[in-house]
């Protein structure tokens, strides 16, 4: 009996290029641990913006939109690596890692600059009850810029923890497609 002859589509396409390890392994990475904190501080990045009642909706609403979307994509990805499909995926990850990480850093970096101007346009309005008195009395000074928005100490406190945690993504994101370019370099 004469075998079987073989299938040419599957001798066709190339094996995927995947240079990190699949399962729970990727978790013992430093690329690992790096999406992990994207995914982490991504997603403070979103609450923190949702809870300030975004008092700037054109600015904010792009830190919104990167900071959802970029959630929902590494956690794909992450997904991906850890219960091993990529494997079954016929493509360069590696490639697909760095451009990716690249595209994630300039949104997040823009995200970052928007959400830092959203901040800082606060102008130096303060909003403060009179003493003996239920009143509120509002302080404004000359706005710098041609944004200028008036924040309670709460929602400032709130924009000022997600510029910070936008910043720290942008550089988790940043190290990521540094580490990727050199897997994929490799």
């Amino acid at each position: 009996m004469a075998e079987p002859a073989t299938n040419p589509a599957a001798t066709a396409f190339p094996a995927p290029t995947i240079s990190l390890p699949l399962g729970l392994e990727i978790l013992r990475t430093y690329s690992g641990a790096l999406v992990c904190s994207e995914i982490l501080f991504g997603g403070l990045v979103w609450i923190l913006v949702a809870s300030s009642n975004v008092p700037v909706p054109l600015l904010q609403g792009w830190v919104m939109f990167v900071s959802v979307t970029t959630f929902v994509l590494s956690s794909s990805y992450m997904a991906l690596l850890v219960t091993g499909l990529a494997d079954r995926v016929t493509t360069d990850w590696n490639f697909l890692d760095v451009v990716y990480h690249f595209t994630a850093l300039l949104f997040y970096f823009a995200a970052f600059v928007l959400e830092a101007a959203t901040t800082a346009a606060n102008g130096g309005a303060h909003i403060k009850l009179s003493p003996n008195s239920t009143a509120a009395v509002m302080c404004i000074t000359y706005p710098r810029g041609n944004i200028f928005t008036i924040l309670d100490e709460r929602q400032y406190g709130i924009n000022v923890a997600a510029t910070i945690f936008c910043f720290v993504v942008t550089l988790c994101y940043g190290c990521s497609m540094i580490m990727g370019f050199r897997r994929w370099r490799m």
